[in-house]
């Protein structure tokens, strides 16, 4: 299976979840990443293997606290927000105050029933919020049964 972007399609083809994945405003490098509310959206790698899918995503500067991230549905989504203050004072005279807000949102949908909802672990180090996403025992591949002709 493959994690794909969330469609509007109720019957996307299996070609189309990949492509839709890593086309449209997700991925599109060639406008710097950003979304339509001009906040910069993390870059994120997402691998598969036989037995999980492990997601991680490129949040420097960020805590652990800043993230929200849940899975519904087939449905996994990682936010976060994030809001700065400043202010440099002279006595009572307020000289210079900035501030800033930024959010980010980022939704994947996994075919139903694939991954182990209970087993989905969440660690951030050194700048990157890692996820993995265990698959279900009866998804995962199994070796070919040899049959014994007779």
């Amino acid at each position: 299976m493959t994690l794909a972007r969330l469609s509007n399609n109720a019957f996307p083809s299996f070609p189309s979840l990949f492509d839709r994945f890593f086309d449209g405003d997700l991925m599109d490098w060639n406008r710097g990443n950003y979304s339509s509310a001009n906040s910069t959206l993390p870059a994120v790698n997402v691998r598969e293997d036989d037995d999980e899918f492990k997601i991680e995503v490129a949040a420097p500067g960020m805590k652990k606290e800043d993230f929200k991230v849940s899975y519904d549905n087939g449905r996994l989504t990682i936010s976060s927000e994030q809001k700065n203050e400043y202010e440099d004072k002279d006595k009572d005279k307020v000289t210079r105050r900035e501030f800033s807000y930024q959010s980010f949102q980022r939704s994947f949908t996994v075919a139903e029933n694939v991954v182990d909802a209970e087993k989905i672990a969440a660690n951030y180090e050194n700048g990157i919020l890692y996820l993995t996403l265990p698959k279900r025992e009866e998804v995962k591949p199994k070796p070919a049964k040899q049959i014994e002709i007779m």
